[in-house]
């Protein structure tokens, strides 16, 4: 099972784009423990990143929010962003 950490940047993004959606706050979390259980899971679209995010990795929680992460062992994640592709690519 994986351990999940939140820097302080992806709380303010996640109280800015999630806390006050319903629908979305309910996705997220639903999501939250799928990737608890297999970060790899289909549904996830979980893929590798290049650029200058080049290290970090992102995963889908519906068709326009993605959660960009780091893993810091096998076991534990650090949550950095989350918003539309725009905002976190």
């Amino acid at each position: 099972m994986i351990k999940i950490f939140w820097d302080q940047g992806f709380k303010r993004a996640y109280r800015k784009k999630v806390k006050n959606d319903a629908e979305l706050k309910d996705r997220f979390w639903d999501v939250a423990a799928l990737f608890v259980k297999d970060p790899f899971n289909p549904r996830l679209r979980t893929h590798k990143l290049t650029g200058k995010l080049e290290g970090l990795w992102a995963f889908s929680v519906d068709f326009d929010c993605r959660i960009i992460f780091k893993f810091l062992s096998k076991t534990e994640i650090l949550m950095i962003d989350i918003g539309g592709h725009d905002e976190v690519y």
